[in-house]
């Protein structure tokens, strides 16, 4: 349990005005406290621990930022904790199940959207857990120990969108471990033209580092190319720590009592843990290890959902270890992959929490996604374990795109070849947290799995697909697909330390799911803009030209293919979709099949009725968007 939160403000949210039975909201800000013993069987999982300086109590100490949203009367709201990992420090379920922009302190009714989690009673609570994260811009960090008198080896990867001199040795605006020996003739780079193009390393005199925390090439950074920054740093943080900090918050949260400081003493009966991309990998880290129970055997979260995390980990628990890192070849792409191997110490404890994991189709074209459900030889499918639920969203990319959608990508400043893709799963996740809460609290199934299947043949390789895509008028289809592979990263991983370069084998089998008629996807849980289409929605977008390497994919990015709008502009440039025209009769008729398809995706508990009329509306920008 945390030993203090030290609450900086607190504040009722938009004068008091009610969320529908839930009533009134509070929020409360602050810095969070904790003391861990080292020595406890769960905490010598975490790398490093032991190392890190210890109190008079033989504890170490570290603390983090704090932010909760509650009823004002707890008696009011559910019952139930909704820890949101924050994804590279901001807060991201307020703007995903409220369908609003995400911004770091919500203020404002627009701040709170359609008011969803409020109106369902959750408390909603945040800490920091990431260690590289700057205190910027209202960014949660985790102050964490570190493990003095240590040095080894750091990876860094850069892959710049456009042409620079000098860059970071961290992924954009983090902190970097430090260099420790800007002349060190040990530290190395490599780099490669594209995803599929071999390892070059530079000469020494080529390239230096310009402080402790930036390198620059001669000739500077080619916009596209992949370099791969080895160097020595010292004194690492115990990244670790991060799962002990959101374990303990939530404990606190939900047992710890009024005179420990706890806001919601006696208010909640369970907890649920909810994670999006960087953070849901973060999420399967934590399960993988087991430190979803507290020092007390508790198990701390009754549920715990990644959300696009696809197949992989990341660098959570690893000596100087890069939390914020997003990439093929590290750490976090080392199995185990599907349930089997990844839940095994919950089996093996006999107590597991329900788990769903969603993915868009952006994680399945990247290549990972599908290793959550094959075996090892990627030639079977693997069954989801009894107490979990994997979903694809069909025709989706990684996070939600706005109507008309951003040229660039607000976290990379990275362009695609075609429009991002427009289509929103909002009312998807919605509708999952109510299966989920059922699920958890009720014991009411949810929806069986939906995924890609290699026993009914909607599993698929990519690459074949091309030639489908390649017939559509001004689409292009990326030469390129990378997938994971066999890494070897040294006798001491297993201890979270690694040893650079990887060892790389042979890549793993990785698939996507077949296509329809308009090149939309078959598997999984299929959105209204797909039941009743206007284009073809993509989790797959080639890189822009301009930014380099044009043959690989974009990250996290889909595309919408329109289709033609009269049947004679369909048959003069040879599109094989049938045309809007020869769809739909008129705008009303397009509206009247929305409404059909959002009727039967709520009859299956895909959809909340209460999501049919915003679908519509929606679906009414989207024509006038697309429809020209």
């Amino acid at each position: 349990m945390p030993t203090r939160l030290e609450i900086h403000t607190r504040a009722t949210v938009l004068d008091g005005k009610p969320f529908g039975a839930s009533g009134a909201y509070e929020k409360i800000s602050g810095t969070i406290h904790f003391a861990v013993d080292p020595e406890h069987p769960l905490h010598r999982r975490v790398t490093d621990l032991a190392l890190a300086p210890r109190n008079a109590q033989g504890q170490v100490e570290f603390s983090g930022d704090f932010y909760l949203l509650k009823p004002v009367d707890m008696k009011k709201g559910n019952g139930k904790l909704l820890l949101d990992v924050p994804n590279r420090g901001r807060k991201v379920a307020i703007e995903m199940f409220n369908s609003t922009p995400r911004v770091p302190d919500p203020t404002t009714e627009k701040d709170f959207g359609n008011g969803f989690l409020m109106r369902q009673g959750y408390a909603v609570a945040w800490v920091g857990w990431q260690v590289d994260v700057p205190r910027q811009d209202g960014l949660m960090a985790l102050d964490a120990p570190r493990a003095p008198g240590i040095s080894g080896f750091v990876r860094c990867r850069l892959r710049p969108n456009e042409a620079a001199e000098s860059l970071p040795l961290a992924d954009r605006y983090h902190i970097p471990n430090a260099c420790s020996n800007l002349d060190d003739p040990d530290a190395s780079i490599t780099v490669r033209e594209h995803g599929g193009a071999p390892a070059v390393t530079l000469p020494r005199e080529g390239w230096r580092f310009t402080d402790a925390g930036h390198v620059s090439v001669k000739g500077g950074f080619k916009p596209g190319a992949i370099y791969d920054v080895v160097y020595r740093s010292a004194n690492p943080l115990v990244v670790g720590a991060s799962f002990l900090a959101v374990r303990d918050t939530a404990a606190f949260l939900r047992w710890g009592t009024a005179a420990e400081g706890n806001p919601c003493e006696g208010g909640l009966n369970g907890a649920y843990l909810f994670g999006v991309s960087q953070s849901g990998r973060f999420l399967r880290e934590m399960l993988y290890l087991g430190l979803d129970e507290d020092k007390q055997g508790r198990m701390v979260f009754d549920a715990v959902w990644p959300h696009v995390a696809g197949g992989r980990r990341g660098e959570f628990n690893l000596r100087f270890g890069q939390p914020s890192l997003n990439s093929q070849g590290t750490v976090g792409s080392l199995p185990p992959f599907n349930d089997e191997g990844l839940y095994a110490k919950l089996v093996a404890r006999g107590r597991q929490p329900k788990i769903f994991a969603t993915n868009t189709s952006a994680e399945y074209w990247r290549g990972d996604a599908s290793l959550i459900h094959t075996d090892d030889s990627g030639m079977k499918d693997a069954e989801p374990a009894t107490f979990a639920r994997t979903y694809l969203f069909a025709c989706t990319q990684h996070t939600s795109s706005s109507i008309p959608p951003p040229p660039t990508d607000a976290n990379t400043g990275a362009r695609g070849a075609h429009m991002f893709n427009i289509v929103d799963y909002g009312p998807l996740l919605r509708a999952a947290l109510v299966s989920l809460d059922a699920w958890a609290s009720k014991g009411t199934a949810p929806p069986a799995s939906a995924f890609p299947r290699l026993d009914n043949g909607t599993a698929v390789l990519p690459e074949p697909l091309g030639g489908f895509y390649k017939k559509i008028p001004g689409a292009t289809f990326a030469a390129r697909f990378v997938r994971p592979s066999v890494l070897d990263f040294g006798p001491d991983i297993a201890r979270g330390i690694a040893a650079y370069p990887a060892k790389t084998g042979e890549q793993y089998k990785a698939y996507v799911s077949a296509i329809d008629a308009d090149g939309n996807e078959l598997a999984g849980i299929v959105p209204v803009e797909v039941a009743a289409p206007l284009a073809t929605f993509t989790g797959w977008n080639p890189r822009h030209p301009d930014q380099g390497a044009a043959d690989d994919l974009m990250q996290m990015r889909g595309s919408t293919l329109v289709f033609a709008r009269t049947r004679a502009a369909r048959e003069q440039s040879g599109d094989p979709r049938l045309s809007i025209e020869e769809r739909y009769a008129s705008k009303g008729a397009y509206l009247e099949a929305a409404r059909t398809a959002a009727q039967k995706l709520v009859a299956a508990r895909w959809v909340l009725a209460d999501d049919i009329e915003p679908i519509l509306e929606r679906a009414t920008l989207r024509w006038d968007f697309l429809v020209k």
